[in-house]
């Protein structure tokens, strides 16, 4: 291996050939012209002493060693961000970064008019929203605060419980119309269900509470957004946070002494942040508004 350390910016291509599958998508989303991204891959695989991709008529394909170093590059890749994010304002100042993850549901249905009224406090502040239903690392600083619904164990992040989000079975009130309600969940066969396709360890962690399996379902989706908008639109039956049913006369909560559980939910970031002002007023804005949201007053 040659004593040169590779640059930033060999890693940060590297990524995005990985990420985007070709140099031509790639050097479109760095905003370079695909020669300079592919000298720089060579220059990488010149440095490194290795090859990390092979060439085919297809196009670049990741050898082992290069889908083996890829979480390195990741890891590298966000705590360039986190780097970025902190230089946005000092400790003390309202201006600055803050990156916010949770889920789908969270990100578009729930945070968007706490986010609003914190804006309105905080102007100088901004904040990015990143919805995945995959954990995002606080502890590499993947992001600053998380909502999450299983409390972390690691003792290096703060966790504030938020309390149990509500969950239920709904439909819209055209499809009731057209197809009848379930009197009893031995109804639900008769039903178009709308659930999940692939089972994920939280799924699994409530299985047991489901009164059905991916094998019942009607329409199969691991968005839950798009199984939301199924719901809404009258496809069938579902899943959904019964605070945000509420919102629309038209959804019907279906047997609620049946069917009825909650997710424990907590709001965490990592401890080195309580010292960040904007991201403390952040956290404490936001326990305040889902606390107030899982109780069912909002």
């Amino acid at each position: 291996m040659a004593n040169d350390e590779p640059g930033w910016e060999l890693y940060r291509s590297f990524l995005a050939v990985m990420r985007e599958g070709s140099l031509s998508a790639a050097a479109r989303a760095l905003g370079m012209t695909q020669p300079s991204l592919g000298r720089h891959i060579r220059q990488l695989e010149a440095t490194l002493g290795v090859a990390l991709f092979t060439r085919s008529p297809q196009g670049l394909v990741p050898t082992d060693l290069g889908h083996e170093l890829l979480p390195h590059a990741q890891a590298m890749s966000a705590s360039s961000a986190a780097l970025r994010r902190a230089a946005s304002g000092s400790n003390h100042e309202v201006r600055g970064v803050v990156r916010v993850t949770c889920s789908e549901v969270i990100g578009a249905e729930v945070l968007p008019p706490m986010l609003t009224d914190f804006r309105r406090q905080y102007p100088g502040i901004v904040i990015e929203l990143s919805l995945s239903n995959q954990a995002e690392d606080l502890l590499r600083k993947d992001a600053d605060i998380a909502v999450r619904m299983l409390r972390p164990v690691q003792s290096a992040l703060v966790a504030r419980r938020i309390g149990r989000i509500g969950l239920g079975l709904h439909a819209h009130r055209s499809y009731l119309k057209a197809h009848g309600q379930p009197r009893m969940l031995a109804e639900l066969s008769e039903h178009a269900i709308v659930g999940y396709d692939h089972e994920t360890p939280a799924l699994r962690a409530v299985r047991s509470k489901l009164p059905f399996g991916r094998e019942d379902f009607s329409l199969r989706t691991d968005s839950d957004l798009a199984q939301l908008a199924a719901i809404r639109a009258g496809y069938g039956i579902g899943v959904c946070q019964c605070a945000i049913a509420r919102r629309d006369r038209n959804l019907v909560h279906l047997l609620p002494d049946a069917f009825a559980f909650g997710l424990d939910t907590w709001l965490v970031m990592h401890e080195d942040l309580k010292a960040s002002r904007r991201t403390r007023l952040l956290f404490d804005h936001l326990v305040q508004a889902l606390t107030i949201y899982a109780n069912g007053e909002r």
